[in-house]
């Protein structure tokens, strides 16, 4: 049975190899040099791509991070990116765990708790600001092009841990018009829920071998999809980082590796 919480590192499952690897092949690793992308992957016999949202197509590591600098600096507290990515991300996954509440107070209260830890409490106005931070998180600048290539071929999805207003104002600054939109708030529980995906596939009504989920969290999107016999690409943003950033670290064998959307697009449309 595969855990859903608590796994154990972040790593792809893939034999050993020496020298450079393209990605998307079955035997690259993270942290090699990036090659031409390609794959394994027969991208034709998909009709619909789903794609988490916030880590594989809004940057949400800088919209996190700036947002707590508001907060924390104004409290004089110092501390490293990773520091603060890395103790989000455990508060985060922790609260979504829990009975449903809306992403928006799902952050407030990972403001609160991150601020604990280093000896103060935020104000409930600096908890409500955090909250609706979303709205500023910026896209990533390959994403709406990206979309915009993909959906003259794919009908597309996104399945994202969000309040439906949050996710809105973000779905903005992507220019696109998605197929299907499955929230947080309308599956009333967080990824990596299995319940999450089978809204999905009761939304989209295809059979799940016709959807390739998308997505940059190993931990949210991939344990579970691949859980569910999905074939997943991993849009690997952090390729190179050190720490494991916003998302908790885990353990997943995505079918191929991309370090961004542009490159996916290329692969997915030329195939």
């Amino acid at each position: 049975m595969v855990a859903l919480a608590q796994p154990a590192e972040q790593r792809i499952v893939v034999p050993q190899v020496t020298g450079s690897t393209p990605v998307g092949h079955p035997n690259f690793l993270p942290g090699l040099a990036f090659r031409i992308p390609v794959t394994n992957i027969a991208f034709g016999t998909f009709d619909a791509l789903t794609f988490d949202c916030y880590g594989t197509l809004i940057d949400w590591e800088t919209g996190i991070r700036n947002g707590l600098r508001v907060a924390l600096d104004a409290h004089g507290v110092v501390a490293p990116d990773d520091e603060l990515l890395e103790r989000f991300a455990a508060t985060e996954a922790a609260l979504e765990a829990g009975p449903y509440r809306r992403y928006r107070d799902i952050l407030a209260a990972c403001l609160s708790e991150v601020g604990r830890g280093y000896g103060l409490q935020p104000s409930a106005a600096e908890q409500d600001a955090f909250g609706a931070s979303v709205a500023d998180w910026p896209a990533f600048a390959d994403s709406a092009a990206a979309l915009a290539s993909l959906g003259r071929r794919f009908r597309l999805g996104v399945l994202t841990n969000c309040d439906d207003d949050l996710f809105a104002a973000s779905n903005g600054r992507l220019g696109v018009r998605f197929d299907w939109v499955i929230t947080a708030q309308q599956a009333r529980g967080y990824k990596p829920r299995i319940a999450n995906f089978e809204l999905a596939f009761e939304r989209i009504g295809l059979p799940r071998d016709r959807i390739l989920h998308v997505a940059q969290s190993l931990f949210h999107d991939h344990v579970p999809a691949k859980a569910l016999g999905m074939t997943t690409v991993w849009i690997d943003r952090r390729n190179g980082l050190a720490g494991s950033g916003a998302t908790p670290p885990a353990t997943a064998a995505p079918d191929a590796v991309f370090p961004d959307m542009a490159s996916f697009a290329v692969a997915a449309i030329g195939d």
